[in-house]
């Protein structure tokens, strides 16, 4: 009995491969169709009559209106706010959506939607080809996809892109911490501190991804190729 049941897991693990491929290629697929995007992510707790909400459709417009599309998980809170803005403002509006048991529903205003069972294949996602990661407050999720974003800039796994933490008294806490403990304790490099900014105005969040692809010498390696946006002004509503 017990080697008919360990027979039954190896085929489900042989089956699940494809399914994770699957996954893979039509994010590929979808969203090599887009051209450049910008990734934002915050809590999908995050109710609709809360600053950041609306502050995330403010962001969100101004990306379009700066020539980028916006990517985020999908769900409710801050990625609907995101989704919202992006889809009025007449842009690609990404929608990540990830089966969960609870939590995690699709909102309405991802025009682009992708729907996705495994955390990794989407978590590529974000990071494949994203022009920037507008990080707003939220919990492990959020602070997931921020860490992994500083570590894979941090080594090199990825072109160099600019990462924005909104919201100067939700992270004031958390970058102390950083400093008074991570490089305190040699753990990282002054000048890892650079890989990451705080911002507070919609104005100036936008400003600081589309500022980053004007001037080529941001990027170690530089742009990626015909992924430049046309900039017809950065300005917020």
């Amino acid at each position: 009995m017990e080697n008919v049941m360990d027979e039954d897991f190896r085929v489900k693990d042989t089956w699940r491969v494809f399914r994770i491929m699957s996954e893979f290629v039509e994010g590929y697929e979808t969203l090599g169709k887009v051209g450049p995007r910008v990734s934002i992510f915050g809590s999908a707790r995050t109710k609709r009559r809360s600053k950041y909400y609306r502050l995330a459709e403010r962001v969100a417009r101004g990306l379009v209106k700066a020539g980028f599309a916006v990517v985020t998980g999908g769900g409710s809170g801050i990625m609907e706010a995101a989704n919202k803005g992006a889809a009025e403002a007449g842009g690609i509006s990404v929608g990540l959506n990830i089966e969960l048991p609870h939590e995690q529903r699709p909102n309405p205003y991802a025009n682009v939607p992708i729907s996705f069972h495994y955390f990794f294949a989407r978590k590529v996602m974000f990071v494949k080809d994203s022009l920037g990661f507008i990080i707003f407050p939220g919990g492990f999720g959020t602070m997931d996809e921020l860490m992994e974003s500083l570590t894979l800039i941090q080594t090199g796994r990825t072109q160099q892109f600019p990462v924005v933490l909104v919201g100067s008294s939700y992270w004031r806490g958390f970058v102390q911490w950083i400093k008074g403990a991570m490089l305190k304790e040699k753990c990282i490099s002054p000048r890892d501190l650079d890989l990451f900014r705080i911002k507070d105005d919609p104005k100036e969040i936008v400003d600081a991804i589309a500022r980053c692809y004007e001037d080529r010498r941001f990027f170690r390696t530089g742009p990626p190729s015909g992924s430049l946006p046309r900039r017809g002004g950065a300005r917020v509503m």
